[in-house]
């Protein structure tokens, strides 16, 4: 068994997925054409929201795809997941995440031993939290 999708219900799919494709350098769904033609004939007849999903899949297709729906969510305090992302540079990649629409929560370490772990708790545009370190 493997993770395929993890699915996040917010009020903006489209810009939410957007957001975390340029935040992990992930692509666009490839939609094949004929699975296209029937979606947009769905759009046209009403049938399926445009704005309704959005999708962020890896380039090279390993690892889970991020689906995003517009759903009723739950507080974005108490929501029991969330991302944790490892960068080289921290910092570097936090103000990279800021010029995407993210905010900074605060910068935590914890120290065990010789080894301090560091990371900045941060939140997404509709104000989900996420790590990175």
């Amino acid at each position: 068994m493997k993770l395929q999708n993890i699915t996040f219900a917010c009020e903006s799919p489209v810009e939410l997925a957007q957001f975390w494709r340029d935040a992990l350098g992930y692509v666009e769904l490839d939609v094949p054409p004929e699975v296209m033609e029937q979606v947009q004939a769905s759009i046209d007849a009403g049938e399926l929201d445009a704005t309704g999903w959005g999708m962020a899949v890896p380039p090279d297709g390993v690892g889970p795809r991020l689906l995003f729906q517009r759903r009723p969510k739950t507080p974005t305090e108490s929501i029991p997941i969330h991302l944790d992302l490892n960068a080289d540079d921290r910092e570097g990649e936090v103000q990279r995440l800021v010029g995407l629409g993210a905010t900074v929560v605060e910068t935590k370490s914890h120290r065990i031993g010789t080894f301090t772990e560091t990371w900045t708790v941060m939140r997404e545009p509709e104000g989900n939290g996420f790590c990175v370190q």
